[in-house]
């Protein structure tokens, strides 16, 4: 009886170290940056980050790019806060050499980037507990200035 009770008592022990050792081990691996987004690693234009957890919406997306310009939109869905998607693009699209030229709010969220001949608008529309991300990329309009031969009254 005796040894049963050890036995017991042994497999008990070992039982309760492997299960804390296992959820101290867990619990690390997710929390380790509450907050922050990480960028997925393929991208479709790699100057422009996608968060991890958004999924690529390909039947309503489309790309274009020759001699140079680049023209697209990307659209993705995911479960994510939409404030950390804005704090996810403020933060790595300036290590893209992307300019932040304003951010607009009505519901929907409108992040305007800005690089030498190229303009990035990044769209956070919340829908429930999913995020849809629309990625716009195209050339940066001209400054076109005419001078009008007749002044406008």
């Amino acid at each position: 009886m005796n040894f049963m009770r050890l036995f017991f008592l042994s497999f008990t022990c070992c039982l309760l170290i492997t299960a804390l050792t296992g959820c101290s081990s867990l619990s690390g691996t997710k929390g380790e940056n509450p907050g922050f987004l990480e960028p997925q690693a393929l991208l479709k234009f790699n100057d422009i980050p996608v968060p991890v957890g958004m999924k690529n919406l390909p039947q309503q997306s489309y790309s274009f790019e020759s001699s140079g310009v680049r023209v697209g939109v990307l659209k993705y869905q995911g479960k994510s806060d939409p404030e950390r998607v804005i704090t996810f693009y403020k933060e790595q699209m300036r290590l893209y050499n992307w300019n932040l030229v304003n951010i607009v709010e009505y519901g929907q969220r409108l992040m305007n980037f800005e690089r030498d001949n190229e303009s990035c608008i990044i769209t956070i529309q919340p829908k429930g507990s999913s995020v849809f991300l629309i990625i716009s990329l195209g050339p940066k309009s001209q400054n076109l200035t005419k001078k009008s031969k007749t002044p406008v009254k």
